[in-house]
C-alpha cells in the first residue's frame, strides 16, 4: 500500500519544538494534570483512587464508565455505540480500514484533515473532493456533493466544526447532507474533534452521529478537552458498524492504556469545568484575532464560529510553504501553510494557545508584515 506523505503532520514535526511563538497549535491549551485534578477536585484523592488499579489491558473496547461519559455527550447514543481508539487518527483509519474497498466512492470536503481523502485513496477508492469556497463561508455546495455521489457511493467524509476554516454545519445542513447520503446508502463519517468549541452556547453543535442512521462521528479528547497527551479517542455509530470496527482493532490497538482511559473519563464527567475554562480560552483570543486582523491590510479572512483554527488570507505572491519559513526564520511564529493542507495562498493560524503566545506572536508578525509591505 502507498500513500501520501502528511503535508500538515511532516510541517509540525519541522518546527513545532524549535519556534518561539507556536500559533500552529490546534488544541485549545493543554492541561498540565495539576489542572485537571484541581478542575475535577481530585487533587488530595486521586493517588487512593490510582493506587488498586491493576496495569492490565483493562476493557477492550473502552471501560463502561468511559463509554458511558462519551455517550453522554450525545443526544440519542448509548455505550454500545462507543468504541474507544488511539485518538480520534486512530478512529478515523479504522473506520476507512472497515468500510473502504477498491472501487467505492468516497467523497470528501477540501480542506480537512488529509486522512479522509489520502487513506481511501491509498484504498484504491475514488475519491471525489467537494471544495468548500471562501464565497460559500467554506460550507458545503449540496448542489455539487448531490453530483459528486453515484451509486457506488460507500461515504461522504465531512468536517464539523471545519480544520481548518472553522466553519460551522448546523443540524440542518448535516440532516440535508444525510438526505444525499440516504439516496444512495452511502455512510456519513464527521470528524468532530472541535465540537464543544463554539463561539456561543454550550459550545456543542449536533452531531451526525444523532441525526443519520448510518452517521459515524469521531472525537477525542485532544482539541476540546485540552489532553492530546491522553491520546485517547472514539467512534460514535451504528452498533454493526461498531462492532465491524472492532474486528479489524483487534489487530492493532488491543485496548487503550487503563490510566488514560480513567483521566479521559474523570474529564468527561467533568467537562462543565473544563468547557469553562475553554470557552473563555477561545471567545477571547477569537476577539483579539479578529481585532488584529481589523488592522492589517495584508490580511483577510472568513471569521471561525468554531474551532481553534482559522484560514488567513495573505496579500503577497508568493507560496504559503516559503512564506511560512520566511515568518518562522524571521520571528519564531510557526503558522502552517495553506500547501500542507492542499489550499494555496493561505495559511493557518491556531488561535487557541495561551493567551501571551497569541498576542506577542500577532505582534511578531505585524512587524514581519510590515517590512514585507515595504
Amino acid at each position: 500500500m502507498k500513500i501520501r506523505e502528511f503535508g500538515v503532520e511532516r510541517w509540525m514535526d519541522l518546527y513545532e519544538t524549535k519556534c518561539a511563538f507556536n500559533l500552529a497549535e490546534t488544541c485549545v491549551e493543554s492541561l498540565t494534570i495539576d489542572q485537571l485534578l484541581h478542575l475535577c477536585g481530585k487533587q488530595d484523592t486521586i493517588l487512593n483512587e490510582l493506587r488498586p488499579l491493576k496495569l492490565t489491558y483493562g476493557a477492550i473496547e473502552g471501560s463502561e464508565r468511559l463509554r458511558h461519559a462519551i455517550a453522554s455527550l450525545y443526544d440519542h447514543q448509548e455505550p454500545t455505540n462507543i468504541i474507544v481508539t488511539h485518538g480520534a487518527i486512530g478512529g478515523n483509519a479504522l473506520v476507512y480500514e472497515t468500510l473502504v474497498e477498491p472501487g467505492d466512492t468516497v467523497v470528501s470536503v477540501l480542506p480537512t484533515y488529509q486522512q479522509h481523502y489520502s487513506i481511501p485513496e491509498s484504498y484504491g477508492a475514488d475519491v471525489r473532493i467537494l471544495k468548500l469556497r471562501e464565497e460559500n463561508a467554506f460550507l458545503p455546495d449540496l448542489a455539487e456533493l448531490k453530483r459528486l455521489v453515484d451509486h457506488k457511493t460507500k461515504l461522504i467524509a465531512i468536517n464539523n466544526p471545519n480544520n481548518p476554516t472553522g466553519s460551522l454545519m448546523n443540524a440542518r445542513l448535516l440532516a440535508d447532507i444525510a438526505e444525499i447520503a440516504r439516496s444512495c446508502g452511502a455512510y456519513v463519517l464527521c470528524d468532530e474533534v472541535y465540537r464543544g468549541t463554539d463561539q456561543h452556547g454550550n459550545g456543542y453543535t449536533a452531531s451526525i452521529a444523532d441525526l443519520y442512521e448510518r452517521g459515524i462521528s469521531t472525537g477525542s479528547m485532544s482539541k476540546t478537552y485540552s489532553l492530546a497527551g491522553l491520546r485517547l479517542g472514539w467512534i460514535a455509530g451504528p452498533e454493526e458498524l461498531i462492532h465491524a470496527v472492532s474486528i479489524h482493532r483487534d489487530y492493532n490497538t488491543i485496548s487503550v492504556g487503563m490510566i488514560d482511559d480513567y483521566f479521559a473519563a474523570l474529564a468527561l464527567e467533568h467537562r462543565d469545568a473544563i468547557l469553562e475554562r475553554n470557552h473563555g480560552i477561545v471567545r477571547t483570543n477569537l476577539a483579539l484575532l479578529d481585532a488584529w486582523i481589523a488592522k492589517e491590510p495584508a490580511i483577510s479572512w472568513i471569521k471561525p464560529k468554531s474551532g481553534t483554527t482559522a484560514l488567513l488570507k495573505y496579500a503577497f505572491e508568493m507560496p504559503s510553504r516559503d512564506f511560512c519559513i520566511e515568518l518562522i526564520e524571521a520571528t519564531g511564529v510557526m503558522f502552517t501553510p495553506g500547501s500542507a493542507l492542499d489550499i494555496e495562498g493561505y495559511v493557518r493560524i491556531g488561535y487557541a494557545n495561551h493567551r501571551d503566545v497569541l498576542e506577542q506572536g500577532l505582534a511578531k508578525v505585524s512587524q514581519f508584515l510590515a517590512e514585507k509591505a515595504r
